[in-house]
């Protein structure tokens, strides 16, 4: 017996957003433009910011008629059922998930409206667009075979650092390449955190402000970082630990 629950809710794609201001010419696709153009119902981090980063794409689209429903971190399974309810409710078939930056699902709430379309036979359909880490993995010159991606670390000193040790440890062991990032107010603590507790000959990669007009990549050894520094205040940045 099939466990899957049938819905008249066809399609919900999932729609990359900008990583930085101004990149819209380098970062959005023609296919991406032209379904946002057909969507009536968006699932959103934040109203305000997706309305903002959709009227940039000058798609010439009534937004009284759109229907949106906010879906954040905080947002609960239950909350998310009830979403996909009402927008059954209103006879409306394919809808948009849309993230603040990037790409939803990925460090970014969205996984739980994945689940429930993958429960319910709505179409999952993944749509090209930027990602800070990818992009900064293929930049980085590290191991692009092997890696894994912790999100945010912990924030408290000690367990900062035995958390980046522990990353190191695995790189060395496995050569997996280790990707984390970070609120920007705190890159400068986590930067001497990082530099402070790996070895000197450890490789570290750090990409700042992906896809903006002053966009950073550069990839050091530990030694050579703690020679350079660099002022990476509100920047959003990826940072990467290798061999």
């Amino acid at each position: 017996m099939s466990l899957v629950v049938q819905t008249s809710i066809q399609t919900i794609y999932i729609i990359p957003s900008l990583i930085a201001e101004q990149s819209k010419d380098k970062s959005i696709t023609l296919e991406l433009v032209s379904i946002i153009k057909k969507l009536p119902v968006f699932l959103v981090e934040n109203k305000k910011t997706a309305r903002r980063f959709i009227a940039q794409l000058q798609l010439d689209i009534h937004f009284d008629s759109l229907h949106w429903y906010e879906l954040t971190k905080d947002t609960s399974a239950q909350e998310v059922k009830a979403m996909f309810n009402e927008i059954q409710k209103l006879g409306l078939s394919d809808i948009g998930l849309l993230s603040d930056a990037g790409c939803p699902g990925v460090a970014d709430p969205g996984s739980l409206a994945i689940q429930y379309a993958h429960q319910h036979n709505i179409k999952v359909v993944p749509l090209v667009g930027p990602s800070s880490i990818l992009l900064a993995l293929m930049a980085s010159g590290l191991n692009g075979q092997s890696f894994v991606f912790h999100g945010y670390i912990p924030i408290p000193e000690d367990q900062r650092s035995r958390y980046i040790k522990s990353m190191e440890k695995d790189s060395i062991q496995y050569a997996r390449t280790q990707i984390f990032i970070e609120t920007p107010y705190r890159n400068h603590s986590v930067l001497k955190t990082i530099l402070a507790t790996c070895h000197p000959r450890t490789k570290l990669c750090i990409a700042s402000n992906m896809t903006a007009s002053d966009e950073y990549i550069r990839t050091g050894s530990i030694a050579e970082w703690i020679k350079n520094p660099i002022d990476l205040s509100k920047k959003p940045t990826v940072f990467l630990i290798g061999q």
